[in-house]
């Protein structure tokens, strides 16, 4: 046999062999089932504890959380309205009827209302003049995403300040002053870290706080009055 046709021969039957040895779709299925039928109780059990996170999660969500949520919503409602009409002790801990800010924190713990209790307790402290009180509750309050985050930081500041926690004040009010597109409350902030850096004798700081008013808030109130701030310092540049 030339080589030519030996070569082909050959091929042909290597080319056999491997068509052979590739197994047919039954068998594939056959082996699935073996597969399966080996291994289903494991299967089958994490289905069944994937369906009962997934279950478990929406029993939680839907008549857990979500009942929570509305309740105490409805009981911030009350409270909100005696702190509008500033009784303030009433909104605190309560008309005897309905829930105070502070019982409000503990009842509905891990609820926006809850949260959002925390911001209007520190509040009512504030001006109660507990200003420990004050610092707890604004320090745990969370305020990313709330309308009221800038005031509760500046707020916070207030009562550092009237503790002579006078570093941590500054840093609340820097913090309270940072979102400059606020073109209300950034420049009173920045005031009262002025006044803040003058108590601790740092006029050099307190005239950065004051020179920021004027060059980039200066249709502000504080603006109106800054050079008098400025001036006190010795710094008269228009």
């Amino acid at each position: 046999m030339a080589k030519h046709d030996q070569y082909t021969a050959s091929r042909k039957v290597v080319g056999a062999t491997e068509v052979d040895d590739i197994p047919s779709a039954e068998e594939k299925l056959k082996g699935v089932e073996h597969w399966y039928q080996d291994n289903h109780k494991m299967i089958n059990n994490v289905v069944i504890g994937v369906l009962a996170v997934v279950l478990g999660y929406f029993a939680y969500d839907k008549f857990y959380k979500a009942p929570r949520i509305e309740k105490s919503n409805d009981a911030i409602f009350r409270a909100q309205t005696y702190f509008g009409m500033d009784s303030l002790n009433w909104a605190l801990n309560g008309d005897g009827d309905k829930l105070g800010f502070v019982k409000i924190i503990d009842k509905y713990s891990g609820t926006p209302a809850a949260n959002l209790s925390k911001y209007y307790a520190g509040i009512c402290y504030l001006k109660m003049g507990d200003f420990a009180k004050a610092e707890k509750y604004l320090k745990d309050f969370n305020g990313k995403g709330t309308m009221v985050a800038d005031v509760a930081k500046g707020s916070l500041g207030d009562a550092l300040m009237e503790q002579n926690k006078t570093d941590d004040a500054i840093k609340a009010y820097l913090d309270a002053a940072s979102n400059e597109d606020n073109l209300f409350l950034a420049p009173i902030y920045l005031e009262r870290a002025g006044m803040a850096y003058e108590i601790k004798n740092n006029p050099a700081e307190a005239i950065k706080m004051y020179r920021k008013i004027k060059d980039r808030f200066p249709m502000s109130q504080q603006a109106r009055t800054i050079d008098k701030n400025l001036a006190r310092l010795g710094d008269f540049n228009p």
